[in-house]
This record gives C-alpha cells, structure tokens and sequence, in this order.
C-alpha cells in the first residue's frame, strides 16, 4: 500500500524528491503521514478537496483489502 500510494502522490506534485511518506501501524489501523513543499500540499487536496478525497478512498479500499483500517494524514 505504502508504495501505491508513494507512486501517486509523486505524480502529483511538483516537486517529487521532497516527498516524504511515513507509515505509522497500530494493530488493525494504519496511519500514512505525507509530508513535502507547502506550494505542493495545494495540490494533494485538489480543488474542494476532491484529490485528498479520492486518494483517501483508494487507500481504504486497499486497506480492506488486507482487513484493515488506514488513513491519510498531510502533515505541513
């Protein structure tokens, strides 16, 4: 999951070496940080939050595939 979603995120942004994912487990849930240029994160959520919205849904999509939980957290 964790590459998946590095891959996407870096086709996104502008400036894709300055991403950072991190992965965060705990039991059943788990927790993906991203982190990268502030000029970058307007991008990420999307215009009315559609990007961040879709990108989340995919990962919880992915997630149950596996049974279990994960969100995405953009860290500035």
């Amino acid at each position: 999951m964790k590459e998946f979603l590095e891959f996407v995120i870096r086709q996104l942004v502008e400036f894709p070496d300055e991403v950072m994912l991190t992965e965060v487990p705990g039991g059943k849930n788990i927790v993906f940080r991203v982190q990268m240029r502030q000029s970058d994160v307007g991008k990420i959520i999307g215009r009315n939050g559609q990007t961040i919205h879709a990108l989340r849904a995919l990962l919880s999509s992915a997630a149950s595939r596996h049974n279990q939980r994960a969100t995405l957290e953009i860290i500035e």
